[in-house]
Parts: C-alpha cells; structure tokens; sequence
C-alpha cells in the first residue's frame, strides 16, 4: 500500500476507535464508516420456522431440528483492501480433495541457513482449501439464542460456548441468522429487534449479538455470514410486529399465505429496504459473507395461490410481456443482482452466497424427481451463478445418499458443475436428522462428506451443516468422528474467485518457538498460515487469525509463514529456522 494511503487508513481507524470505542457491547453506529468499496411434491410447509428448510423424506413436510478484533476497525481494514498496491502478481490459491497440503518450492535467490543445507528466503506455499461451516439459526430460537429473555451476559455466554464448539471441531465459518423475519439480531435504525431475543419485537437485548459474534469468531480464526431471509415478514402471521417493521410501514407491501406473512416480492419497496439493509450491515459490521437460504417466493399451498394478482395486473396494464412465471422470477433475478452489486460495490471482500432447494428442476440430473423450485418458488440459481452474482451456491441436499430419486451423489455431482471461473459450490447438509431413522446414521454423514470432496476438483469445496447443534452435543459420536477423520486439521476457507495481485510476502523472526511476523498492510490481513518443511514438502502447521502477533510451533525445524488476506490470497511464504 502506498505511504499516503496507508496514512489515510490509519487516520480512518483512529477515527473509529474513538467513535465506537473497544468493549464487546459497543455497538458500531451507522457513520463510524464510509465503506465504498425435496423429493415428488416433496416441499416445506410454509409456516415450518426451521431454516433452512429440511426435508425429511419424498412428499413429506419439512422437519425442524429442534475481542481482540474490534468488528467495525476489521471492516475498515477490508475497505482499503481496495485502494492498496500490493505485491507481484501470482496465482489465486486453488482447492483440491481435502487432504494433503499443497507443495511447491519457489522463491528470491537469497537463502536460510536451516543447519543440513540451505532453503530459499521464500517459498510457494499452499494447502487444500474447504469451507466448514454451520448455519445458527434464530428464528424460533432453534439454535441462538436458545429461549427468550436471557440476559445479556447468558446470551453472550451461549455465543463464545458455540463458537469454542466450533473451533474445538476445526469448522472455519458460522452462518448466522441475523433476518429471520423483517427484524434484526444486530442494533438497526432499519429494522427493530427480533422477538427471539426478548420475546417481544422491538425488545432490546442489552447487546449487540451480531457485533458480539463477529469479535469473538474473528479473534478464534472462525468466518462470519451474516444469513438473512429477504422475504419473510413473519414466521406466525399472529406476531405482534412495532415500527419499523415493514408490516407496520408498508402494510401494502406484505400478505398473508398460510400461516405466515410475506413481503411481495414485486413491490419496490421490499427490494430497497432489502438493499437497504445489506448495504447497512456489510457497511458497519466486518462480516465475511452474506447469506440468503431457500425462501423466494414461499412454498406452494395447495389450493391456495399467493396473493399477487393484482401487482401482475398493474404489471401486463403497463406493457408487460412475461408470464406470470416468468415476471416472478424475474422479481427474484432483479434483486439477486442488485443484491450482488451492492456487496460489491460496498465491500468487495464480502462473498455473497445463497442456499438453494437442493433440486432445481426434475430431470436435472437424469434420474433425478422433485419439487421444481425453478417454477413452485421462482428461483434461477443455475443463472445466478452463471450472470456471476453469486459468489458460491450451496444447495440444500437433505437427503441421504441411499435415496434414488434424490441421491445426494448424483445431486452434488450435477451442482458441482456450476462452480465455474472459480466459484464454489457448499453443500448443504442436514445434519439435524442424524439419528432420527436407519438412514441417517453417522456413516451416511461419513460418505456426504466423501462424495463432496469427491466433486472437489469441479469446484464442490466444502459442507454446510444444519445446524451446529449435533457438533454441541457429539451427537452419537459426529463431531469426534469428523474431528477425527475428516477435519483433522484447521484450514483455510477457499478463496473468492477472480485473479487479483498476490499479497506481499511477511518479515518473519523466531525466538526460541515463538515466530513473530509482520507484514506492511497488516490492516488488510485475515490469517497467518504457518507450514513445516518435511523432506522437501511444505505441510501445513497451523492456521491462526493475523490479530496474533506471535505464533507458537510446537518442535525445531524449518518454517514458511504466509500471509492471508480478505479475499482468501495467500502470500509467498517466508522461511525461518527454529533451532
């Protein structure tokens, strides 16, 4: 980063910190920053609160499983991710099968002295990259908070637990319900307080949860998503809703269906406040993601049409052309995009994912039958990933692998697919059913994870899991299995796609084992990654958040420490002995 820009950035972070000071419940205010930068008719019950969906078996309803970081200074780092001159150019890490670390050799012509012979000053350095995350769900208090009416010290008690469940299983992301229904489990002038968190919407907890998340997770090395739910207004339609929910300020732009209550898609004023909000929490919060699941237009109720016809009306009255479907979806496309663009064009580094029906249409793969969520609730994820407004996909495939008309082989197989120009696909699984019959037992979740990494070279990098409760509890053993087997070391999230300057390389000291990097745009930095020479084979040795200014190696030996940063780019890796 050049010397004035680097001073600008620092007078910025002074700035902050004085505005928002340092304790956990501080919450950040909305001028701290100027960021610019499944099966046969098988479907959900609309009125189901458990999100995402999970489908328990063909033509079934859904089932229900029942700081040292400062967050704001964090977003502003990422900010002038943007605005940096960074390093030489290189290579954009890439994701194989889970396993093995990625070896190279590469560098300068200056050495160390490593004591048998001599290594290069820098190395290429790399290793497998997966997403590992779970999604915390909110609404109903399914995951967070776990009833109403904790106080503010029991709330923020149940976060750090989780996240040390998280951590302790070497899952590197959290997926967190922050917009269940229209509300917020972050302080909002936009929207009021979720009534999950009080018992009453409007309700103030005593805390900032989503502030409080996001410094606990970044100072343990773990990924927050912020999930929001665009259209949902109210998961009972007999909630008591208080300004400024949408409900309460444009009752002309919801309605009811079913049991609950729904933003017209269709309505401007659904898609602006949407933008809205978006834009205000990837502004004000240092989250690494945003998040959407399954919910477009709610799931169809037999017999009963959702109540648009008069918005299509006025629609084909003004010129339309587009059938009813098809305008529909074109409502869905319009705000993905704009969606899209607005992360973007507020923080770059931020991925933008959504969290698909794991069928998108009968037939597709052969073999294949379902819901059609292409025409029963309007979405078009296939274009999405295909216009490159999504960043990743994660298809919700909540059956089990024994399952043929929805084999979770031949589903992740197909959506693996659409992981072009280096977009990934999650899956997503529904871990919430472990247990609940003889097909979901710990070896079925044992081979989801195989056949995942199996699709791991086109571009299928990871699991998402419903919902992080089975890890809290090692139901049945999952979590030692997996810790055990599969997540048997800390990784790295794979990088967001596109070919970018790498980051410039570390300094790197050592005294006795404490290694002390440091780097010329600390600021813009989300990990250290610190590798041990084997033979001639760089193996990954620790991940650790880049808040931390000394990382501890466990015996003597040669090292590589890279620098990562928000955008998942790895550095080249300075070398240092450790004698």
């Amino acid at each position: 980063m050049k010397a004035a820009e680097r001073l600008r950035w620092c007078v910025v972070l002074a700035s902050l910190a004085m505005a928002c000071g340092g304790g956990d419940d501080t919450t950040p205010t909305d001028g701290a920053m100027d960021a610019r930068d499944a099966g046969g008719d098988a479907q959900p019950d609309a009125a189901d609160d458990a999100q995402p969906d999970a489908v328990d078996d063909v033509g079934e309803d859904v089932g229900e499983d029942t700081t040292d970081a400062d967050p704001v200074t964090d977003a502003a780092r990422d900010d002038a991710e943007d605005a940096s001159d960074v390093g030489d150019v290189g290579d954009v890490s890439d994701v194989s099968d889970a396993g093995d670390a990625n070896v190279a050799d590469a560098g300068d012509a200056s050495v160390v002295d490593a004591g048998d012979g001599a290594v290069p000053s820098t190395v290429a350095v790399g290793h497998a990259r997966e997403f590992r995350a779970v999604w915390v769900a909110s609404v109903s208090n399914i995951n967070f908070p776990s009833r109403t009416g904790l106080s503010a010290t029991a709330a923020q008690a149940e976060l750090t637990a989780m996240l040390d469940v998280v951590k302790r299983n070497r899952l590197n992301a959290v997926v967190f319900q922050v917009r269940p229904e229209g509300d917020a489990l972050y302080r909002s002038t936009i929207e009021p307080w979720s009534r999950f968190l009080t018992g009453r919407q409007g309700g103030d907890p005593g805390f900032d949860p989503l502030y409080f998340l996001v410094g606990e997770a970044h100072r343990r090395g773990i990924e927050v998503h912020a999930w929001f739910n665009p259209y949902r207004a109210k998961s009972s339609a007999s909630s008591t809703a208080v300004a400024p929910h949408i409900s309460v300020t444009n009752p002309e732009a919801v309605v009811t269906y079913g049991s609950a209550v729904w933003m017209d898609p269709s309505r401007t004023v659904v898609q602006e406040r949407l933008i809205n909000v978006i834009r205000d929490v990837v502004t004000r919060y240092d989250i690494d993601g945003v998040h959407f699941d399954d919910y477009f237009y709610p799931y169809p109720i037999t017999g009963t049409a959702f109540p648009d016809a008069s918005q299509f009306s006025a629609y084909t009255s003004g010129g339309g052309t587009l059938s009813l479907a098809d305008w529909r979806r074109d409502n869905v496309n319009r705000m993905v995009q704009r969606v899209s663009q607005t992360v973007a064009d507020t923080r770059a580094s931020v991925r933008f994912g959504i969290s698909p029906f794991g069928i998108y249409r009968p037939g597709m793969p052969a073999g294949i039958t379902g819901l059609d969520a292409y025409n029963a609730i309007y979405c078009d994820p296939v274009r999405w990933m295909r216009e490159g407004w999504l960043d990743y996909v994660a298809p919700q495939l909540y059956w089990p692998s024994t399952q043929t008309a929805q084999a979770y082989g031949a589903l992740i197989a197909w959506w693996a697919g659409l992981a072009t120009n280096g977009r990934s696909v999650f899956a997503g699984n529904n871990l919430g059913q472990l247990g609940s019959s003889s097909a979901w037992t710990v070896d079925e979740f044992r081979r989801q994870v195989e056949l995942t990494r199996a699709q791991s070279s086109r571009g299928a990098r990871g699991n998402i899991w419903f919902t992080v409760q089975p890890f809290q509890s090692n139901r049945m053993g999952i979590a030692d299995v997996f810790r055990a087997n599969y997540y048997t070391a800390d990784v790295l999230t794979p990088p967001m796609a596109g070919a970018r300057p790498r980051p410039p390389t570390p300094s790197v000291t050592a005294s006795a084992r404490v290694l002390r990097p440091t780097h010329p745009d600390a600021l813009l930095l989300r990990a250290w990654a610190v590798y041990r020479l084997d033979g001639s084979a760089w193996t990954l040795d620790q991940v650790q958040p880049a808040t931390q200014t000394s990382l501890t190696v466990s015996a003597a030996g040669t090292y590589a420490v890279s620098a990562v940063n928000r955008f998942g780019d790895e550095s080249l890796g300075a070398t240092v002995v450790v004698r």
